[in-house]
């Protein structure tokens, strides 16, 4: 019975997961070569998924009014005005620092990684809710622990495909146009998927 659930929330945390791959990989490229790259991503990661689960844990247990269902979609604004400013930075010239800069990369904020890990959350919590609604409290909180623990594979795997060395090579030469890029689209697939704003 324990072995099911733990399989079972491997499961349900890859299927809602997959995707911060990718948006892990390009804040790696971006904080290439800064000291505490890792530790500021793994601990915005966490951050940010701890307010997943909390927030899904509060609607589980009825207080949907701390979070009602339509406000979940206006969390992509987060990723939407990250992704404006990382281009308008680009577009200003920022990113074409000296060779020396480029090498070092940029400082990745903890509060950054949290904010897009939240606002990617919102199918997180769709999915969660209903799942959670169907177990014990005891299981309720196994998924929890498994999904915390899982966290820190999710970075591992992140770092591991951005320093790869061809992948690593395209996303430092690509990274100031994909960052923005992803962030926006991810922005405006929230606030679209969700229906904010009436779209």
């Amino acid at each position: 019975m324990i072995l099911s659930s733990v399989l079972q929330a491997i499961g349900l945390f890859i299927a809602t997961n997959i995707d911060d791959i990718i948006v892990l990989s390009l804040f790696f490229a971006r904080g290439a070569g800064q000291r505490g790259t890792t530790a500021r991503i793994t601990a915005g990661q966490y951050l940010g998924f701890a307010a997943i689960l909390g927030a899904a844990v509060l609607v589980t247990l009825g207080a949907g009014a701390f979070l009602p269902s339509e406000v979940i979609p206006y969390f992509g604004l987060i990723p939407l005005a990250l992704g404006l400013w990382a281009a308008w930075q680009a577009w200003r010239g920022d990113d074409d620092d000296d060779d020396d800069a480029k090498i070092a990369g940029k400082r990745v904020g903890v509060w950054t990684v949290a904010g897009v890990t939240f606002a990617n959350g919102g199918d997180n919590i769709g999915v969660y809710v209903p799942v959670f609604l169907s177990l014990e409290p005891a299981a309720v909180v196994a998924y929890c622990i498994v999904f915390l623990a899982l966290v820190v594979v999710l970075v591992v795997l992140a770092k591991f495909v951005a320093t790869r060395q061809p992948i690593a090579e395209r996303l430092e030469r690509w990274e100031h146009i994909l960052f923005p890029i992803v962030l926006i689209g991810l922005g405006i697939f929230i606030l679209v998927s969700g229906g904010a704003f009436g779209l």
